[in-house]
């Protein structure tokens, strides 16, 4: 297939499937100080500084993005708070808000929100997701391979303080966090964090094998049914999620199923990695390399023409899928490399 060039500067993303492309989640790096089970390996090889872009470089991607329709931006890793001028790009892209962008939010392991919750406030932020699979503090430390848990609530204490709404996002992990799952859920509608529960994704080579502890959600619903009163909401958020709201604790759940229900009809996103690698699916493989084009001489009609070739080969569905003890996972990347 042959490159398209741009024919229209600034005309709004839109796929071969009529699908328009709103939603944009930029990784500002792979870095991560957790390592999470089923993330990555305990010695996990991140990418040398130089391979990633720079501040300048990650901010034109994100405008480029904002000139052709994008109107959500969310900033993930990794972690993205590891990153050391992390905030100067917050700040730059909050300044958008209003200004062609709708929203820009973070998702989070909270290790370092604590520092960070007002700064983001004041940058325009208005919502975070948090990663935790875990209230129990030894299992925390097992599951993460690092003991903060800690830092982990006060991060989110410290968000809530600053005016923050938080999303709490729990990969349910079978016979590690599974007998525990209503008691988060209880707990984060007890603190009016919202929370949504997600099945492993089978993104990069782990130490231990994904499909030991990979749990359907239909089992945990099932569960949850018979606990509470869930009714369907229509509450939607620009990701995949969908939503039923409990009637006893008076909160909202979320529940995304790449593996036992797809939900790519209405995908409206593109992620872009650290090294500006755009993934037209978290579950494909087809990429553009955005990284040259903000490098060339022309970065403007570069990355134009690039964002196009990216519509054009953006996927209708992935094909997500656990695979047995021995195989290979389904796609060779981590998620820390892909961004969350």
């Amino acid at each position: 297939m042959a490159n398209p060039e741009p024919t229209i500067r600034n005309a709004p993303l839109v796929d071969q499937f009529q699908r328009a492309i709103t939603y944009l989640r930029l990784s500002v790096t792979d870095r991560c100080d957790l390592r999470c089970q089923y993330c990555m390996p305990e010695r996990m090889q991140f990418l040398p500084r130089k391979d990633v872009l720079s501040l300048e470089e990650l901010h034109r991607v994100a405008l480029g993005f904002i000139d052709r329709g994008v109107r959500k931006i969310r900033l993930t890793g990794g972690e993205p708070l590891v990153r050391r001028d992390m905030m100067e790009l917050t700040r730059a892209l909050g300044r958008r808000l209003g200004d062609g962008l709708d929203e820009l939010t973070l998702t989070t392991n909270a290790t370092r929100l604590a520092e960070f919750a007002d700064g983001l406030a004041d940058a325009g932020v208005r919502r975070v997701n948090v990663s935790l699979d875990t209230l129990d503090p030894r299992k925390f430390a097992e599951l993460s391979r690092r003991n903060r848990l800690d830092d982990v609530l006060a991060g989110i204490a410290a968000a809530k303080r600053a005016g923050l709404r938080v999303k709490l996002n729990t990969v349910a992990l079978k016979g590690i966090n599974e007998a525990e799952i209503p008691d988060i859920i209880a707990w984060a509608h007890g603190e009016e964090h919202d929370i949504t529960l997600i099945e492993v994704m089978p993104l990069g080579e782990v130490d231990g094998e994904r499909i030991d502890h990979y749990l359907p959600l239909t089992v945990i619903q099932d569960e949850l049914n018979r606990r509470w009163t869930l009714r369907q909401s229509d509450h939607r958020s620009g990701g995949p999620a969908r939503y039923w709201d409990i009637a006893e604790t008076g909160g909202r759940l979320g529940l995304i199923t790449p593996l036992t229900q797809n939900f790519c009809a209405g995908c409206n996103r593109v992620r872009v990695t650290a090294t500006g690698q755009l993934y037209a699916c978290l579950g494909g493989q087809e990429q553009v390399d955005l990284r040259a084009a903000v490098r060339s001489d022309d970065p403007d009609r570069a990355l134009d023409a690039a964002l196009n070739r990216a519509m054009a080969i953006k996927p209708e569905r992935h094909h997500f899928a656990i695979r047995k003890s021995g195989e290979a996972p389904a796609l060779a990347r981590h998620m820390s490399m892909t961004g969350g």
